[in-house]
């Protein structure tokens, strides 16, 4: 019964490490920074006219 517990303990803590590693593994310096609506739309029509 011990034994069971502590694999259970053990696939516990293994996945609370993964997801821990896959959130706070990212850029350096956060997100990057979202471009206004106006900005996107310009690309499009500029793609749209070649």
């Amino acid at each position: 019964m011990t034994l069971l517990l502590l694999e259970a303990l053990g696939a516990g803590l293994i996945l609370v490490g993964i997801i821990w590693w896959t959130m706070f593994s990212g850029r350096k310096h956060g997100e990057l920074a979202e471009r206004d609506a106006s900005d996107s739309s310009q690309e499009v029509s500029d793609k749209n006219s070649l």
